[in-house]
């Protein structure tokens, strides 16, 4: 007798309360196997494939591509214990009994393969039955399909392309972007080339216009452009922040960072420089380190430091966080910023990687401006952030010269402190940029 199980969204991460369906990955009638993803999702923090804890039939979807369901609304049900198509009972089609895993902010330890229909005429026999009325249907596994990006396969998918047709051009056949994106282009080559040559001009016709809607264009604020929103709105609501800036000579700070880089060995980036300096000021000033819980009228200040950083993708801006930023030497942040980034642009970040900062460092030197009054990431206590790096004269050494200058800014949470305080780990921070040597003599 088949037992009718009911899955439920998850909870996906700190403080998420629904999530997107983008893409179904099961019908009803297929054969799931235990924790097989079933729906791809895009919560306000990262683009999540669901697993399932139950293997068996799948008897019902709730809800359709583009609808936002909250946490522990029904997603599908499954009937597991009863017999699929070919008459067996094994456990690993129908298992009556979940995988235990917890389903939060991602997938269970193993993907299993993908799945497809059998359809006729394709030389292997469909089988079916009746499982509470609907029909199951047998299915063969294949191997997976070599990409790892939702924003490539969203690509594919909104594109009509097979990504089974392509042949990827990264690491082990991985199917990156630029292969969707040739493929897309060749298509639209061939189809102009067939298109055939009008022998006449088509008759013209006056340009028929729309009026706009009442208000203009209407963007919903969903996802993470939503989240973001929510978040910033608060960060105003909430904390009572001021900014201070200084100029800093950087060209001690480039100079050491080419002769390390000199030396052989991984390169070091300017942003794990940075975060080193930051980490250092940070155990000097423990103030900026905190939150605040107006509920019981404390600061807290945290005995670790988790970085979080700026990044912008695709899909808006999200801040990757850095775990135990102040124990990692320059090397170890370097590779950990290049990971988290990586992540971020191919929509691979989880929700625990998009949570539990402590501290915001926001090079927006890289979109070319110099200086910028940066909004508290909440709930932390502050927030540094870096402009361009570029040559400007400077007084140095009691003459003029031409200088590699940048334009830090820290804007910080007054209940924390007052100016004495962020001007002081302001100031620490300038004169390592400065003079890394002064980093040096405090490690």
């Amino acid at each position: 007798m088949a037992q009718v199980l009911e899955f439920k969204l998850p909870d996906l991460g700190e403080g998420l309360t629904e999530a997107e369906i983008v893409r179904w990955l099961v019908e009803v009638g297929d054969v799931v196997a235990v924790d097989q993803p079933v729906v791809e999702v895009e919560t306000a923090k990262a683009m999540v494939e669901v697993p399932c804890p139950y293997g068996g039939v799948v008897t019902a979807r709730f809800g359709e591509e583009g609808a936002e369901l909250p946490v522990g609304a029904p997603l599908i049900t499954v009937a597991v214990g009863a017999a699929v198509a070919d008459g067996s009972t094994d456990g690993s089609a129908a298992k009556s009994e979940g995988s235990g895993n917890v389903l939060v902010g991602y997938g269970t330890s193993e993907a299993p393969a993908r799945r497809r229909r059998v359809r006729p005429g394709q030389g292997a026999p469909v089988a079916s039955q009746s499982v509470n009325g609907q029909a199951a249907v047998r299915e063969v596994v294949e191997g997976p399909v070599p990409v790892i990006s939702p924003l490539v396969r969203r690509l594919a998918r909104e594109n009509g392309l097979d990504l089974r047709e392509l042949t990827g051009s990264g690491p082990d056949g991985l199917i990156l972007r630029a292969d969707v994106e040739n493929a897309l282009r060749s298509a639209a080559a061939q189809d102009k080339v067939a298109e055939p040559t009008p022998t006449a001009p088509p008759p013209t016709a006056p340009p028929q216009t729309s009026a706009p809607a009442p208000g203009g264009i209407r963007v919903p604020l969903k996802g993470i452009r939503g989240a973001v929103a929510d978040k910033l709105s608060r960060s105003r609501r909430e904390i009572p922040d001021a900014t201070c800036w200084v100029d800093a000579d950087a060209t001690e700070l480039m100079r050491a960072r080419t002769a390390m880089n000199a030396a052989g060995g991984p390169k070091i980036s300017l942003l794990a420089l940075l975060a080193r300096i930051c980490t250092a000021a940070l155990a000097r000033f423990p103030e900026l380190n905190s939150t605040v819980d107006m509920a019981a009228r404390e600061v807290v200040q945290f005995d670790h430091v988790h970085i979080g950083f700026a990044a912008q993708t695709e899909r808006g801006l999200v801040v990757p966080v850095v775990r135990d930023a102040h124990a990692r030497d320059a090397e170890s942040l370097t590779a950990e910023f290049a990971r988290l980034t990586e992540a971020a642009r191919t929509g691979g970040l989880t929700p625990g990687e998009l949570t539990g900062g402590t501290f915001t460092l926001n090079n927006y030197g890289v979109f070319g401006v110099d200086g910028s009054t940066p909004i508290i990431n909440h709930p932390e206590a502050a927030m540094l952030g870096v402009g361009r790096i570029i040559p400007k004269p400077w007084v140095h050494e009691g003459e003029l010269a031409v200088r590699q200058v940048v334009q830090l800014s820290l804007t910080f949470d007054h209940r924390v402190c007052d100016g004495g305080t962020a001007g002081g780990f302001l100031r620490y921070v300038a004169d390592c940029v400065e003079q890394p040597a002064v980093l040096l003599r405090t490690l």
